[in-house]
């Protein structure tokens, strides 16, 4: 009689355990407010996107969506945070490809491993890179400056926003392809190469859309070519650099992860409110006023994506001789 009451218990204690399982699983998320960490610092055109997508989620869900900056080493400090985070879906990283996928390749240490330590939720957005100059520079798209720059080897200047950002090896990807020998100038974030470029002091310069769609709309600087794959719908009469140097092109994406071992119902929620932030027409609107647009690839897609981006970069770094210790 005793062992039949002990396996009762044992029943009724595994079925309460099932019971609560169960309801966990179906609890509302979130519950409370979720940290949104951008690992680059206020201003700059990943904290601007996860701005617009975080007061959607904010709005969707009743929930605030704190963004959180947490910039140094190039996004490594901000990232590396989030993959020792705690795996309840309370804390996600919102950060921009160069960072999740070129820097690996760059540092001896980044702190953190882009696939093991991370489950990729979805991209959120994609934006234009434009090859830009100083208005008073002879050359008036890409064909023209190849041909200035064969000229005159060694003479042009070509900013960036720092050694082993996007900006910095597309230039170098522009030399390789075209056989041209522009000088690299690294400054410390966008903003300077842009201030720089406008004042003369470098000629040409790689700069995504959001950096500066204002300097282009203002008539500061002028566009010679899109590094994009296409056209962007904010330039529609600047034609990709591809047009003339096949296969030279860059899509820059923006995603959105989660510390891995995530419970997967949460990142499907997580899936499912991230589509309907951004296909949502105001925040449409919002995206493209700062030359960014909706780009939605969830899961194991976004997961291929980034594979093939960490191999492409790796070269494209190896290439470029850059490193940072």
């Amino acid at each position: 009689m005793y062992r039949f009451f002990n396996w009762i218990r044992l029943l009724l204690i595994l079925v309460s355990s099932i019971y609560f399982s169960l309801a966990c699983a179906q609890e509302k998320f979130p519950n409370k407010p979720v940290t949104l960490v951008v690992p680059q610092a206020p201003g700059g055109a990943n904290d601007a996107i996860a701005r617009v997508v975080g007061q959607k989620l904010s709005e969707l869900t009743g929930q605030s969506f704190v963004v959180e900056n947490r910039p140094g080493a190039g996004g490594n400090i901000g990232t590396a945070y989030v993959a020792k985070a705690r795996n309840d879906g309370y804390t996600l990283l919102l950060t921009a490809d160069s960072a999740y996928v070129i820097n690996p390749s760059l540092y001896k240490n980044t702190g953190f491993d882009p696939i093991k330590d991370f489950e990729a939720i979805s991209t959120v957005a994609t934006s234009g890179y434009v090859l830009v100059a100083n208005n008073n520079f002879p050359a008036n798209n890409t064909s023209e400056l190849i041909n200035l720059a064969k000229q005159q080897p060694g003479k042009i200047m070509i900013g960036s926003a720092g050694n082993g950002t996007v900006n910095h090896l597309v230039g170098e990807m522009l030399n390789k392809a075209a056989g041209i020998d522009m000088v690299h100038i690294p400054y410390k974030g966008a903003a300077a190469a842009v201030t720089d470029l406008v004042g003369g002091q470098v000629q040409v310069s790689v700069q995504s859309l959001p950096s500066s769609i204002s300097f282009i709309r203002s008539g500061r600087i002028k566009v010679l070519g899109v590094v994009n794959d296409k056209r962007l719908a904010a330039l529609p009469n600047a034609a990709p650099i591809q047009e003339t140097l096949a296969g030279l092109s860059v899509t820059p994406w923006y995603g959105v992860f989660v510390p891995a071992s995530t419970p997967k119902q949460i990142n499907v929620q997580l899936q499912t409110l991230i589509n309907q932030a951004i296909e949502a027409e105001d925040v449409k609107e919002k995206l493209a006023g700062l030359g960014a647009e909706p780009y939605k690839l969830s899961g194991d897609k976004f997961t291929t994506l980034i594979r093939s981006e960490l191999i492409r970069w790796a070269k494209v770094v190896k290439d470029s001789g850059a490193s940072i210790d």
